[in-house]
This record gives structure tokens, C-alpha cells and sequence, in this order.
């Protein structure tokens, strides 16, 4: 198993359980595929380098989590078209 983090930048706008839901969503999305969650870090809210979508601040989650090497293409499947998510990135950290 490899070491993988996700992050989510998460619409500012959105209320705070409906965040929570789509945090909870994307673990939810890394379990169905094999990944065990090992981490979630709230960044909270942070004023974004540039406009995404007209916005200028999100939310930032950082989500930690060893799963086998097919586990990242199939949740990053579903986290594009979560509708709260502006942006995310999942990579697999080195050891």
C-alpha cells in the first residue's frame, strides 16, 4: 500500500454541515475503494492566490490516506464532480 494525501479546496460560500458532508464524502469515496483514512487536516478558510469561480476565498482540507495504486483515479472520478469542490489534487507522498 502507498501513502497518498488528497487535498480539497472546498467553496467558502457553502454552510458549515454541507462542508462536513462533502469532507465526509470524499473519505467515504476512499474507503469504497480499499483506502483507509489515516488524517484530515482543517485548514479552514484561506484567501485563495487568484478568482476560481468568481471567489476569492475557500476552505482548505488535507486528507491523508494508504490505499493500493488504482484506490487515487477512482476517487478523483467522483471528487471532480462534487459539486462544492473547486479544486483538488491527490498525490502519493514519498515514505
Amino acid at each position: 500500500m502507498n501513502k497518498y494525501e488528497l487535498a480539497l479546496v472546498v467553496n467558502a460560500k457553502a454552510e458549515d454541515d454541507v462542508r462536513t458532508a462533502t469532507v465526509e464524502k470524499a473519505k467515504e469515496y476512499i474507503a469504497r475503494y480499499g483506502g483507509v483514512v489515516t488524517e484530515v487536516e482543517d485548514w479552514g478558510k484561506k484567501r485563495l492566490a487568484y478568482d476560481i469561480q468568481h471567489m476569492r476565498e475557500a476552505y482548505y482540507y488535507f486528507i491523508q490516506f494508504d490505499a493500493d495504486a488504482t484506490c487515487p483515479a477512482e476517487v478523483e472520478k467522483h471528487v471532480r464532480i462534487m459539486e462544492n469542490v473547486i479544486r483538488y489534487l491527490c498525490v502519493r507522498k514519498d515514505a
